[in-house]
């Protein structure tokens, strides 16, 4: 059976740790914590590397987010990986394997919304197995 969480997140630190500059791109290491609330409450910590175009737009990222928190009315922790290619192009999946307390075995993906206004939504389609 396929569940369904969604609500919104916030990020609460965004902190460039290191950055190169290359012919025609520029290369980011990021750390990231964001605050989820709505059917996933709690906490994510992302390690995000990324690369800017040579105009200084968002070229590709990719990262990993350990979220601990309740998700549903379950307690736990799990992995997201993170894919994508400029803004137009995001694919976000639980790391299968990473689930832990009560969300082990966990799989699933998730997807984020921007609107106008800046603010983060999120729906997690998940399994539990």
């Amino acid at each position: 059976m396929v569940n369904r969480a969604s609500g919104s997140f916030e990020l609460t630190a965004f902190e460039p740790v290191e950055t190169e500059q290359h012919e025609g791109a520029s290369f980011g290491r990021i750390r990231i914590t964001k605050t989820f609330t709505g059917g996933l409450s709690g906490r994510g910590e992302v390690r995000m590397l990324s690369v800017g175009d040579a105009s200084g737009g968002p070229a590709s990222y990719v990262a990993v987010e350990h979220v601990t928190g309740e998700l549903d009315g379950r307690k736990g922790t799990f992995v997201l990986q993170h894919t994508a290619w400029d803004t137009t192009g995001v694919t976000i999946r639980v790391v299968p394997g990473t689930g832990a307390g009560e969300l082990a075995g966990i799989t699933g993906e998730f997807r984020l919304t921007i609107d106008e206004s800046g603010t983060h939504t999120y729906v997690l389609e998940y399994q539990l197995g």
